[in-house]
């Protein structure tokens, strides 16, 4: 088996080390003996997106997203086959907040977004900004386990149907919110920096599941040894005095 991986505008949307994300699949996937092939594409780079399997977008300052979202918006047929194609997606903070309606900023400017999801985000003022340390209860693909991450943000996405996860600890969404990030069944979307997948095995695993569906068919991964990883996310989790539901038994290959 093999996957490919399209890192979307590696050069400016890399805020808090999301090359980690990239890292993590690539290595998950050289230990089970998956051949895994990394591309970028930055702003009027050509690529065709929807021969990849697995879509990465991360997350960037206001500074960055105002950069990169007209080149973005003119791709958005091309994403729009890739979903059709069956590409699984992982987006980032900004990444995120792209695919919805719009973005709007502290001084009233709004970027509007690919508009594939009906949510939308607003930064009304600089009191409300969602920061620190997080962990949510994650249901994906019929796991269910406690996720950590790092938020940084001041956009507040309203409007989300189906989130990634319920808050334990931290804001998510919204400032003092309920819910984390966005999910279907292809798109997995989160503010959760740190970054996301050294911590969190669990929803890496899923994400390479669903990009290999894509061609494969279900598949079923060789199990890995995640006692570091498992440590890491325990540890955090008793840091910021959080309680969480203990992982299903699959959840931790």
């Amino acid at each position: 088996m093999d996957v490919k991986i399209l890192w979307m505008y590696h050069d400016l949307m890399d805020l808090y080390g999301d090359k980690g994300n990239i890292q993590v699949l690539k290595t998950r996937c050289e230990k089970r003996g998956i051949d895994v092939q990394v591309d970028t594409c930055g702003i009027g780079e050509k690529q065709n997106i929807d021969s990849y399997d697995i879509f990465f977008l991360g997350g960037g300052a206001d500074r960055e997203q105002n950069l990169i979202f007209e080149d973005l918006l003119s791709r958005r047929d091309a994403i729009e086959q890739a979903m059709k194609s069956g590409t699984a997606f992982l987006l980032i903070c900004g990444g995120y907040q792209m695919f919805g309606k719009y973005y709007r900023d502290q001084d009233g400017k709004t970027v509007n977004g690919l508009s594939f999801f009906d949510y939308y985000t607003e930064a009304k003022d600089r009191d409300h900004r969602c920061i620190g340390n997080i962990a949510i209860d994650v249901e994906m693909d019929g796991e269910r386990f406690p996720a950590v991450g790092f938020e940084n943000h001041g956009g507040q996405t309203r409007n989300v149907s189906t989130p990634l996860g319920r808050v334990i600890k931290g804001h998510g969404n919204e400032f003092q919110g309920q819910f984390e990030g966005f999910l279907n069944d292809q798109v997995a979307a989160t503010y959760m920096h740190g970054p996301l997948l050294p911590k969190n095995p669990m929803i890496a695993d899923l994400i390479l599941k669903r990009g290999l569906k894509r061609r494969f068919g279900d598949v079923a991964l060789e199990p890995l040894d995640d006692v570091l990883e498992t440590q890491a996310r325990t540890i955090m989790l008793k840091r910021i005095g959080a309680e969480a539901p203990a992982a299903n038994a699959s959840s931790e290959n």
